[in-house]
């Protein structure tokens, strides 16, 4: 702190001190409209301003090809009532067009420009200790069923599964395709 001082003046003192109090500040407020982690639906803004836009209407629910969409719980706060995927019990398929995104009648969720490159659902992680290919089992199931495709996720040439972060959407299929117990991939929130 004494070098920004230094540095600059009392002006860039207060900048620099009401900048981490509004950063607090919005990390409270995100944490009382959604005190869970929600996995939200493609194209969807961030938290407080997900709550504020979503009307609670379905649209996106009943739209949803998978049926993935479920609402918030009551206990969710100012977030109750409003979309998310539980990718555990339904992950989303990854839909070209985005019918849940398309179907909502405000900018709570909308279908980006440019589709499904650059969105990130959530987060996967893959534990390679888990995985029954690296005790000699032939598997692949992760990479048969990920809907993006090797740009996301593949077998390398020892059979092992490769997972691409900067192609992965976290839609958790893998999660849930995995035969091990627990699976072999795990899925975070992921910050926005």
């Amino acid at each position: 702190m004494s070098d920004l001082f230094q540095r600059g003046s009392r002006r860039d003192l207060f900048r620099h001190a009401v900048g981490e109090w509004v950063e607090r500040l919005m990390l409270q407020a995100e944490e009382r409209v959604a005190p869970g982690k929600w996995h939200r639906p493609p194209g969807a803004l961030p938290e407080v301003a997900l709550a504020a836009a979503c009307t609670r209407c379905d649209a996106c629910i009943n739209a949803c090809p998978a049926q993935a969409l479920m609402r918030v719980p009551v206990e969710g706060g100012l977030a109750a009532g409003t979309p998310y995927l539980d990718p555990r019990l339904q992950p989303c398929l990854v839909c070209a067009d985005m019918p849940c995104a398309a179907a909502c009648p405000t900018d709570a969720l909308t279908v980006p420009e440019t589709g499904w490159a650059g969105l990130r659902l959530a987060e996967v992680t893959f534990v390679p200790e888990r995985c029954v290919t690296f005790e000699g089992i032939a598997c692949g199931v992760c990479a048969a069923s990920c809907p993006v495709g090797e740009s996301a996720l593949m077998m390398d040439e020892g059979g092992h599964p490769v997972l691409r972060r900067e192609g992965c959407v976290g839609c958790g299929i893998c999660v849930r395709a995995c035969i091990t117990s627990p699976s072999s991939f795990e899925l975070t929130e992921t910050e926005r």
